[in-house]
C-alpha cells in the first residue's frame, strides 16, 4: 500500500472513466471501495485527510446490535446489526472478538427485566449469535467486575457483544480494497464536481494536499461517503441543497486498566440523558463513554465539552467503588455521528434520531450515503454499490463481501501477543524486529507500540504524518495523550528516515502533534 503508486494511478490519464469514484475514506467509503472492486468495477477512492481521520476512528470500539435500539423497538435495525456483527467477526477475527458485558442490578426488578430483554437480543441474533446471556448473583458480578460499587448491589445480567479496533479495521479495509484492484489514496481532497452537457456528474476535481497539485478524474458515477461532511460535497453539486446531516457529538474518556481490571465490560442501562453508558477494557486501558450532544458545526477535530466530561465522570462514578476524576484520565476523544434527520425538527434530541442509513441520488446523479454505524458498514456498502451500479448501468455483478476475508485475516492472532491486532501482518513486523533489534524498542515506557510499527505504518499503511501513526496506526494518542507527545520526536525521526524528510519536517511534525494532543488531554 504505497501512496506514491496510488497517487500516480489516480492521476494518470485513462482511456475510459472510472466505473465508481468514492469521496470519503472512513468506514463507509472504504467498505464501498472493497465491495466495488471485488465486483470487478474500476474503483477510485479519495480521502481529504487520513483514512478514518474523523468519526471512524472515534467510536466506542464496539461491534454491536444495539441494546438501546432494542429498548426503542427498532427490531429491524437490531437484527441487521446482529447479522453484520457476526459477519464482521467471521471476516476479520484478528480485529473483532467476543466481549462479555455485565449489567449490574441495584433494584430487585432490574435483573429479571434486563434478563428478558437480553434473551430477546440473543434470539434475534440467530445463527450469528455470540455466547448466550445469563443471570448473575451478587458474588458472580463482583468476581467479574471487582471495582463495582458493592453498596446495594443485588446481582446482574451478563450478555455478549463484539469489540474491535476501529481505525485498524479501516486501514485493513483500505489494503483489502487495493488487493481487490481498487486505487485508494489519502490526502487528496475532492474540490469540485464536473458535469457533462446534459447536466449529469461525470467527474471529480482533486487536490493533492501534500504537493498542492490538482488533477481531474472521470467517473461513470460518484459516491459521496463523507459522513458528517457529506453536505459539503452535496453543495458542490447543488449549492442550495437542504442539509441531510443532523450532527451529534459523542465523547469518551480513557483510564488506566485498574479502573476495570477484569475481562468484562460494564453496560449502564440508564444515565441522566437517557443513553446507556459503557465501560470497556481496550488495549490495556478502560474506555468509558459516551455522550450525545447536538452540535451546530462539524469539524475535523471535535473537542470534548467540559459538561460532557463531567457527565461521564458523574454517571460512571455512581457505579464504581472508587469515583473516577479528571486526574485519573489518560486521554479524552470526541467524534461526530453522521445522523441523518430533518434539521427543522427539534421535537426530539439526537439520541432519538435513527442510526439507520439513507441513500440519496441527486438530479445530476450524485449518490450520497449517510447515517449508519460501523457495525453495518458492509451492508451499507453493498446497498450503495447496488444503487450506483444500477444508476450508471454497470454490468451486473453480485456482492461477495459477506464471505470476503479482510486483510490480515488470522484465526489465531492471539498468539502474536501485543501485535495480535495486526493479524497475519504480525509475522512480518516480527521479522523487522529480528532484522534490527532497535525496532523492538517501545515508543514510550507507558505505551505498548514499538518502533517497528512506525516503520510498518510508513512503508505499508500510507502513514504520512506523526499524527497518522500515533492516532490511527498505533492508537497511542487515544490511549495516553501525554505519553504520545513524549513519543512524537522518536516517531518523527523514524518516519523522516523512511520518507526522506529533513530536520525541518521533524520539527514541524512534533509541533503539530503537540498542538493536536492538547485537545486530548482531559
Amino acid at each position: 500500500m504505497n501512496r506514491d503508486e496510488m497517487l500516480k494511478r489516480a492521476g494518470e490519464t485513462r482511456s475510459n472513466p472510472w466505473d465508481i469514484v468514492i469521496i470519503g475514506g472512513g468506514a463507509t467509503g472504504l467498505g464501498i471501495a472493497v465491495d466495488s472492486a471485488s465486483r470487478g468495477y474500476g474503483t477510485l477512492l479519495v480521502e481529504q485527510s487520513d483514512f478514518a481521520k474523523g468519526t471512524s476512528s472515534r467510536s466506542t470500539k464496539l461491534v454491536h446490535g444495539g441494546v438501546r435500539y432494542l429498548q426503542q423497538g427498532n427490531i429491524s435495525l437490531v437484527m441487521e446489526a446482529l447479522r453484520e456483527r457476526g459477519i464482521m467477526r467471521r471476516n476479520a477475527p484478528h480485529l473483532v472478538h467476543d466481549l462479555a458485558f455485565v449489567v449490574p442490578s441495584y433494584a430487585w426488578w432490574e435483573s429479571p427485566y434486563y434478563g428478558i430483554g437480553l434473551k430477546v437480543y440473543d434470539l434475534l441474533a440467530g445463527k450469528f449469535g455470540f455466547a448466550r446471556s445469563k443471570m448473575l448473583s451478587r458474588e458472580e458480578v463482583l468476581e467479574r467486575v471487582p471495582t463495582l460499587r458493592e453498596d446495594g448491589l443485588r446481582g446482574g445480567t451478563q450478555y455478549h457483544d463484539g469489540q474491535f479496533d476501529d481505525a485498524r479495521l479501516a486501514i485493513n479495509l483500505a489494503r483489502t480494497a487495493i488487493e481487490q484492484g481498487a486505487t485508494v489514496v489519502n490526502y487528496v481532497a475532492a474540490v469540485g464536481l464536473t458535469k457533462s452537457g446534459d447536466g449529469m456528474i461525470d467527474g471529480v476535481k482533486c487536490h493533492d494536499v501534500e504537493t498542492g497539485g490538482e488533477f481531474h478524474v472521470q467517473a461513470k458515477v460518484v459516491i459521496n461517503a463523507c459522513g458528517p461532511f457529506l453536505d459539503g460535497v452535496r453543495r458542490l453539486d447543488e449549492p442550495e441543497c437542504k442539509p441531510m446531516i443532523r450532527p451529534s457529538q459523542g465523547v469518551h474518556l480513557v483510564f488506566p486498566r485498574s479502573v476495570l481490571p477484569g475481562e468484562c465490560a460494564i453496560m449502564v442501562p440508564h444515565t441522566d440523558d437517557g443513553r446507556v453508558l459503557f465501560a470497556i477494557p481496550w488495549h490495556d486501558r478502560t474506555v468509558i463513554g459516551t455522550t450525545d450532544t447536538p452540535i451546530e458545526n462539524v469539524t475535523i477535530e471535535p473537542r470534548a465539552l467540559d459538561e460532557e466530561i463531567e457527565f461521564i465522570l458523574t454517571n460512571a462514578s455512581r457505579y464504581l467503588a472508587k469515583a473516577v476524576t479528571r486526574d485519573d484520565a489518560l486521554s479524552v476523544f470526541a467524534g461526530i455521528r453522521p445522523l441523518v434527520g430533518d434539521p427543522d425538527d427539534e421535537s426530539k434530541g439526537t439520541a432519538s434520531v435513527s442510526r439507520d442509513f439513507t441513500i440519496h441520488i441527486s438530479d445530476s446523479g450524485l449518490v450520497t450515503i449517510g447515517g449508519g454505524k460501523w457495525t453495518t458498514y458492509r451492508h451499507m456498502a453493498e446497498e450503495a454499490v447496488n444503487k450506483a451500479a444500477e444508476f450508471a448501468e454497470l454490468p451486473a455483478s453480485p456482492c461477495v463481501t459477506k464471505t470476503l476475508n479482510v486483510h490480515g485475516f488470522h484465526e489465531n492472532s492471539e498468539r502474536f501477543g501485543e501485535l495480535a491486532h495486526f493479524g497475519a501482518d504480525a509475522m512480518d513486523i516480527e521479522s523487522l524486529i529480528r532484522s534490527d533489534a532497535a525496532l523492538g524498542e517501545r515508543l514510550h515506557p507507558n505505551l505498548a507500540a514499538r518502533a517497528a510499527e512506525v516503520v510498518w505504518a510508513t512503508r505499508f499503511e500510507m502513514a504520512r504524518t506523526v499524527e497518522d501513526v500515533l492516532s490511527r496506526r498505533t492508537r497511542c494518542l487515544l490511549l495516553d495523550a501525554k505519553a504520545a507527545v513524549e513519543a512524537a520526536p522518536k516517531v518523527a525521526a523514524i518516519m523522516a528516515s523512511e520518507l526522506k524528510r529533513d530536520k525541518g519536517w521533524i520539527k514541524s511534525q512534533v509541533e503539530a502533534l503537540t498542538t493536536l494532543a492538547r485537545g486530548y488531554l482531559p
